[in-house]
């Protein structure tokens, strides 16, 4: 399951994203907003993808903002979650083959919805790599979440 929220900077590149997605087939729950409410705070619809995201394993999230930056550290807050700021190629990748991200987060200011486009797909089409390393660093984050 793949869910999606945004503020009003990223209200519509959230559209963009669903409409081009479910033209590649994939399914997205939409969590909000659903118009556009320029006064709008990001946890409201940030947290509620981490949630979603957190009580159903094996699912990813997506988070956009004006930088991305203020939707991972609220995504961040949900036991469970590793939301990722994503800015080029490298991030989306080894944010999902390092760090075992479930939630990207993208921004919405300063780069092309095509650019994002790509760079969530990427990120999507990216396995984490299951090294024991990394295994070993996100059960570390893990335990901390629950102390």
């Amino acid at each position: 399951m793949l869910y999606i929220g945004s503020d009003h900077a990223g209200y519509r590149l959230k559209e963009r994203i669903v409409h081009a997605l479910a033209k590649d087939g994939i399914t997205i729950i939409d969590l909000g907003p659903h118009k556009l409410v320029n006064d709008d705070d990001y946890p409201d619809y940030c947290i509620p993808v981490a949630q979603a995201v957190s009580r159903n394993k094996g699912s990813k999230g997506i988070v956009i903002g004006g930088s991305g930056i203020g939707e991972a550290i609220a995504a961040n807050k949900v036991n469970g979650i590793r939301a990722a700021v994503v800015y080029d190629t490298f991030t989306a990748t080894k944010s999902r083959e390092h760090n075992d991200a479930n939630v990207i987060a993208l921004r919405a200011r300063g780069v092309s919805a095509s650019t994002s486009l790509r760079l969530l797909r990427r990120w999507l089409a990216t396995s984490f790599s299951g090294g024991t390393r990394h295994k070993r660093r996100i059960a570390k984050i893990a335990r901390y979440e629950r102390a």
